[in-house]
């Protein structure tokens, strides 16, 4: 569906966050969906062991882009029509994502790729920075 035939695109948004324990070490992520009713849920993950910081960030975030993925496919909803939010506290991964920082590690960019192939998908998206705290107060670590 066109914009034109859509007066107004669905929002969603995704706050994601990962970390590894030692870093690295055992990794573990968390994101948040939420709707746009309102609606939300909040997803953990755990990455096993050997895993960086910047990796797991990556990680929960392209989980929760496959996850809206499906979501929308079980709703008939086509993702071209979505508006999609991303809020996390990782300058690093949603800069690389926008294509604004290149990615140096080679670690980091088979998980770039897969995550900008998946944002790829969406109608409009919009990658936002907030401060840690944020992601603290909404996923709880």
């Amino acid at each position: 569906m066109s914009d034109a035939a859509s007066p107004e695109r669905a929002e969603f948004e995704v706050v994601f966050d990962g970390g590894s324990l030692n870093n690295p070490g055992r990794g573990y992520g968390s994101y948040r969906l939420r709707g746009p009713g309102g609606e939300s849920r909040i997803k953990r993950l755990s990455f096993g062991d050997g895993v960086t910081n910047n990796e797991a960030e990556y990680r929960a975030l392209i989980h929760a882009l496959e996850d809206l993925l499906e979501e929308l496919a079980r709703q008939g909803r086509a993702a071209e029509s979505v508006r999609l939010v991303i809020r996390g506290d990782s300058q690093l991964v949603l800069n690389q994502v926008a294509g604004r920082w290149k990615v140096t590690r080679p670690n980091l960019a088979p998980l770039n790729q897969r995550a900008r192939e998946l944002v790829g998908r969406f109608g409009q998206v919009e990658l936002l920075w907030h401060p840690r705290l944020h992601s603290v107060q909404v996923l709880g670590h």
